[in-house]
C-alpha cells in the first residue's frame, strides 16, 4: 500500500474529512508537514477540498525562519494551495507566562492555527504528526509518570484538528519525498528544511528521538508500531472510562460556574479510588485546565476529601483552592471576598459591590402579622440609632440570635450554621451604633425583634444587585 491509499484509510478511519471542507495545513517547511501538503493535495479530488497552508515564525531563529517561509510559500505556489504566515514572540510569551520556550511555542502556535482557522472558515486543521511522534510522546510521558491519559497519546482527531499521518512512520515520509522530489521546490537539494533547534539534544523530545528511540529501534524495529498499537488501546478504554467519569460528576456537582465548581462530599468518600481521581481532574480541567497539577495534588485532595475537616484547605498551582466545607469540596479560583464598611441608606437601597448584592431598607406601619426569614429582617425601627452601617464581621463581634434568648459570638453562631469559612468575611453584618442588629442573610437580633408595643417597622431585605 503506497502513502497516499495509507493515509487516506487513516482518514477514514477516524473520519477526519467530509466531502467540500475547507482544510487549514499547519506547514512548518519540515518533511512531515511537507509530505502532509503533497498527500492532501493528491487527495483534494477523494474529498473535493480546499486546502490553505499557515507558516508560523516563532521569532527565535530570524535567519532561518526567512528560508523556511520562502520555501513553505514556493510549496504552496507549487501545489496551487493559499499560503498565509503569522509571526509570534515566543520569548515574550515564555516570559509572561512562566512557560518554557518549546511549551509558549506550541500554545502561540495553536492559537495561530485557530485564529486562521476562523479567519478562512476552514473545517479541519491538519497537522503532520506521525506514528514515531506518538510513540516519543507516549514514551516521554511513560518516563515522566503518567496515567492511562497521558499515555494514550496523541488523539488522531480532537475537535477540528486532524492529523493524517498519525500512522505513517517517519521513514515512509522520507521515502514518499524522495520519490516526489521533482514536484517540490529544492533547499540545498533537499525537498525540505531541517529546523536546527530539532537537532538539539538540550530538548527533552530532542533527546528521546536521537538517543533513547534510535536505540529502542535498534533491539525491536518495530517498537513504533507497538507502542502505537498500545496507545490506541489506551484510547479506546479512555473513551470509555471518561464516560462513567461524566456520568458519575454529573451526579456529584452542587454547584458550578466558570472559576467555581462544588462538589457533594459524602458521595466522593465512596468513590473507588481510581473513578475519584478522574472525577477530580475533571473537575480541576472544569474549572480552569490541568497545568501543572500532579499525581501528589490530586492525592492531597483525596486526603483533604477523606481526612479532612469543615475549613481545611489545600492551594494548588495557578492560585487553585480546594476547600471542603461541611458538605461540600470547592474547588475554585474565586478570591474570598472581605466587604468593606458603607452607611445603610434609610430608606434605600445600598450595594455591597464585593458580593454584587444589595441590602434594601425601608419603613413600615405595624400591620398584622411579622414575617421573617433568612434574607428579611423586620427590626423595631425606635429601637435602632442612625446612621446605621455595614461591614464584615471583626474580632469580637457578638449578637442576640433572633429566638436563641442568649448572648452568642458570631464565630460561633458561623460554626453552628455551617457557614464555609471562605464566606464568612462575605457576610454583611448591619450595626446600630456598636449593636449588630442584622446577620444578613442569616439571624436578626433578638434585642431590636418586633414586639406588641412597636408602632414602627425597620424592614431590611437582602438581594442580589
Amino acid at each position: 500500500m503506497d502513502l497516499r491509499d495509507k493515509t487516506l484509510k487513516t482518514v477514514r478511519k477516524y473520519s477526519m474529512l467530509n466531502d467540500g471542507d475547507s482544510v487549514l495545513i499547519g506547514l512548518s517547511g519540515g518533511p512531515d508537514s511537507v509530505c502532509l501538503s503533497v498527500i492532501l493535495d493528491k487527495l483534494r479530488d477523494n474529498f473535493n477540498i480546499s486546502l490553505h497552508a499557515v507558516y508560523v515564525n516563532h521569532g527565535l531563529r530570524p535567519e532561518e525562519s526567512r528560508v523556511e517561509e520562502a520555501f513553505c510559500q514556493e510549496l504552496c505556489k507549487r501545489l496551487d494551495m493559499n499560503f498565509h504566515t503569522k509571526a509570534v514572540d515566543v520569548q515574550q510569551y515564555a516570559e509572561e507566562k512562566s512557560l518554557g520556550i518549546q511549551e509558549a511555542a506550541r500554545e502561540l502556535r495553536y492559537q495561530v492555527f485557530e485564529d486562521i482557522g476562523n479567519e478562512i472558515k476552514a473545517d479541519r486543521i491538519a497537522l503532520g504528526h506521525t506514528a514515531d511522534d506518538q510513540a516519543e510522546t507516549v514514551l516521554m510521558r511513560l518516563m515522566r509518570g503518567s496515567g492511562r491519559s497521558g499515555l494514550s497519546g496523541i488523539p488522531p482527531k480532537r475537535g477540528m484538528i486532524i492529523r493524517p499521518l498519525i500512522e505513517v512512520r517517519r521513514d515512509d515520509i522520507e521515502d514518499f519525498l524522495a520519490g516526489v522530489i521533482h514536484e517540490l521546490p529544492l533547499h540545498s537539494g533537499s525537498p525540505y528544511v531541517i529546523d536546527s533547534s530539532n537537532l538539539k539534544e538540550a530538548y527533552m523530545r530532542n533527546w528521546v528521538r536521537m538517543n533513547l528511540m534510535k536505540e529502542i529501534k535498534k533491539k525491536n524495529p518495530s517498537f513504533v508500531h507497538e507502542i502505537c498499537r498500545t496507545a490506541d488501546i489506551f484510547r479506546e478504554e479512555e473513551e470509555y472510562l471518561e464516560l462513567i467519569v461524566t456520568k458519575t460528576l454529573m451526579r456529584m456537582i452542587s454547584r458550578k460556574s466558570d472559576l467555581s465548581i462544588e462538589l457533594f462530599i459524602t458521595p466522593l468518600q465512596i468513590l473507588e479510588k481510581s473513578v475519584l481521581r478522574r472525577v477530580l481532574r475533571r473537575a480541576i480541567k472544569e474549572t480552569r485546565g490541568l497545568r501543572g497539577i500532579g499525581y501528589e495534588h490530586v492525592e492531597n485532595i483525596i486526603s483533604l476529601i477523606k481526612n479532612g475537616k469543615a475549613g481545611d484547605r489545600i492551594i494548588l498551582p495557578d492560585n487553585i483552592r480546594v476547600v471542603r466545607e461541611y458538605a461540600l469540596l470547592k474547588i475554585t479560583l474565586e478570591k474570598p471576598s472581605l466587604i468593606g464598611e458603607y452607611e445603610l441608606q434609610v430608606p434605600g437601597e445600598t450595594e455591597v459591590r464585593e458580593i454584587g448584592k444589595s441590602i434594601m431598607a425601608s419603613h413600615i406601619e405595624r400591620q398584622g402579622e411579622v414575617i421573617e426569614n433568612r434574607n428579611q429582617a423586620m427590626l423595631d425601627a425606635d429601637r435602632v440609632v442612625s446612621p446605621l452601617r455595614i461591614r464584615h464581621r471583626t474580632e469580637g463581634d457578638f449578637f442576640y440570635p433572633l429566638g436563641f434568648g442568649k448572648r452568642k459570638k458570631l464565630q460561633d453562631f458561623f460554626v453552628d450554621e455551617k457557614v464555609p469559612r471562605d464566606k464568612r468575611d462575605s457576610v454583611p453584618v448591619v450595626l446600630s451604633g456598636n449593636d449588630i442588629i442584622w446577620v444578613a442573610g442569616y439571624r436578626a437580633d433578638d434585642r431590636f425583634r418586633v414586639t406588641d408595643k412597636t408602632e414602627k417597622i425597620l424592614k431590611l431585605v437582602i438581594v442580589t444587585s
